[in-house]
């Protein structure tokens, strides 16, 4: 996949457009939403690594799939459970939930909607939201990356091997360290109850050790292929 900053072509990027050439091929399009979160990720990942996996996701699936056009990020999220480190900024699920109904409303000259979201504190209120849009007869949908190894939620070997492989100049290896490996599962009631900083000093869910670009672009290619295969269905 290319770079996270890696520009799609003009026609794929709403923010590039002008009202008339987005009413000459709204009908028959599908806005994809990137979703992130402007938090912390350890002290060597950068507070906008779930945004950037989004919008790096949503511009793949819209030089693979017609009939997709990009909408400039959403860089806040729910992210009140790491409300213990410095930098990270939440809207928390109401304000989200919210603000995605009113986006979907915005987009009817749209033939759909996709939220391409990569932080997990986001699927709640995504998902409420898009029931309620579909309740009002909308074509939405919501997909988040999938993670098959619950000793690795936060800022690990995984999200460090994808934004290698996205070329962030903001991975900082020399810094990364083994936070705490339980399942999430068995973290969650004090996640829930404290927060991250209850249950991991630097703020990291797994380990960072053993992250390389080459399994970063492994994940990628999987994510988008899963992308791919949502919206078809959408």
């Amino acid at each position: 996949m290319r770079p996270a900053g890696a520009d799609p072509p003009a026609e794929l990027d709403l923010g590039s457009l002008a009202w008339p050439d987005v009413q000459a091929r709204a009908a028959s399009t599908v806005l994809a939403v990137p979703l992130g979160s402007t938090e912390q990720h350890g002290p060597h990942l950068p507070l906008s690594t779930d945004t950037d996996i989004a919008v790096a996701l949503a511009r793949e699936l819209s030089r693979r799939v017609p009939g997709i056009v990009v909408a400039p990020a959403i860089p806040y999220g729910s992210s009140g459970e790491h409300s213990g480190f410095p930098g990270t900024l939440s809207i928390g699920q109401d304000a989200l939930e919210l603000l995605l109904v009113e986006l979907g409303r915005s987009s009817d000259a749209f033939a759909g909607m996709i939220i391409v979201s990569a932080h997990g504190g986001n699927a709640a209120p995504a998902a409420r939201s898009v029931a309620r849009l579909r309740s009002e007869g909308r074509r939405v949908g919501a997909w988040s990356p999938s993670c098959d190894d619950p000793r690795d939620s936060h800022a690990g070997r995984i999200e460090t091997s994808v934004l290698m492989a996205l070329g962030s100049k903001h991975v900082f290896l020399d810094k990364a360290a083994a936070g705490n490996v339980r399942p999430l599962q068995e973290l969650m009631p004090a996640l829930r109850d404290r927060g991250v900083a209850a249950v991991s000093a630097t703020g990291v869910l797994g380990d960072p050790s053993g992250a390389s670009a080459e399994y970063g672009d492994l994940l990628l290619e999987r994510w988008a292929d899963e992308l791919v295969a949502a919206v078809a269905v959408l």
